[in-house]
């Protein structure tokens, strides 16, 4: 695929590239949330991208997207691998915290007082569709903590994590399908190629939707729903990958979609991370990226605690994986 002229070193550049290139991209695409098409071009006609406020959002502040990542990592971290319950109280916490942003499907699933495994399910049932991107936008260190396991596990692993917040199925496979092409990434290999055999392993009711999206001629103006929904969000980050190449292009692209662009650039900051690796991501937005938790007091993790993170999260997925394991 085009490559960025810094090719990465290692895996655990791709795997710090992955959950530090989601939060840029999440920090970076805030301000321009809900915003029209071209927006990023606009403010940025020499493609040049700098971290700004807007929106609600201080210099380099990370959303609700990068927040829930954090608590997902540190729960597979802290657990020792999947650990639902868990993971749901401390999502529960932090919707407690008043977070600035929060999706409206999480919030009710999150606060409407139903136990972990009835909580989504009951709400998709009430509303009969619930496949927002809300499952995506905190994939990154899931990714990187399950890589090891192979296709079947990784994408097992992303189903039930996605099954926490959102009850449609669609949104189980679409998280499914991203944990699959950042796990090729990370093993050094290009995503794109691996779109046919990830969606081999797609459950088949789904199957034909998602590869719609994620053909090789499909592009955002074919989009049938808003990049909020998980398929045009997933399919736009691919898109953004291909048609790029590098870090900085790719989440400049997907910014400039307009709509949902956090989330949007957030996972296609994820793909892109981990395939043109943490060096590739501009130093002047790793410097101002923040990530303040709601309900854990003053804490704000910032690019050397991700890292960290990032590094814990694909050693300690390795060590689980040598096991056979899939966690607590």
């Amino acid at each position: 695929m085009p490559g960025d002229d810094r090719t990465p070193t290692d895996r655990t550049e791709r795997a710090i590239g992955a959950v530090v290139g989601s939060a840029v991209g999440d920090a970076l695409g805030a301000p321009f949330e809900f915003g029209e098409p071209g927006g990023y071009t606009t403010r940025f006609p020499d493609g040049r991208g700098e971290m700004h406020a807007g929106g609600g959002w201080d210099l380099g502040e990370a959303t609700d997207d990068t927040q829930m990542a954090v608590l997902t990592a540190r729960s597979l971290l802290e657990r020792g691998g999947l650990d639902l319950p868990d993971l749901f109280r401390r999502f529960q916490r932090w919707a407690a915290g008043d977070p600035k942003d929060i999706g409206l499907q999480t919030e009710d699933v999150l606060t409407g007082g139903l136990p972990w495994d009835r909580a989504a399910a009951a709400h998709f049932e009430t509303h009969a569709r619930a496949a927002g991107n809300g499952s995506l936008m905190r994939a990154a260190p899931s990714a990187v903590y399950f890589a090891g396991h192979g296709r079947t596990g990784t994408m097992d692993a992303a189903r039930r994590l996605a099954a926490l917040t959102h009850g449609d199925p669609a949104a189980w496979e679409g998280t499914a399908l991203l944990h699959d092409l950042i796990r090729t990434a990370l093993d050094g290999h290009d995503p794109r190629a691996a779109v046919p055999d990830a969606l081999a392993a797609v459950h088949p009711e789904h199957r034909d939707r998602w590869a719609v999206v994620l053909a090789p001629d499909w592009h955002p103006g074919l989009a049938t729903e808003f990049n909020g929904a998980v398929w045009p969000c997933l399919g736009s980050a691919l898109w953004a990958l291909r048609t790029t190449g590098s870090y900085a292009a790719a989440v400049g692209a997907a910014i400039d979609l307009g709509g949902d662009t956090d989330t949007v650039a957030a996972v296609t900051g994820a793909l892109a991370g981990a395939v043109h690796g943490m060096q590739a991501i501009p130093e002047r937005w790793t410097r101002p990226l923040h990530v303040p938790l709601p309900g854990h007091g003053d804490t704000v993790l910032r690019t050397p605690e991700l890292t960290a993170l990032a590094q814990q999260l694909l050693h300690a997925g390795a060590r689980e994986a040598r096991r056979g394991g899939s966690g607590a």
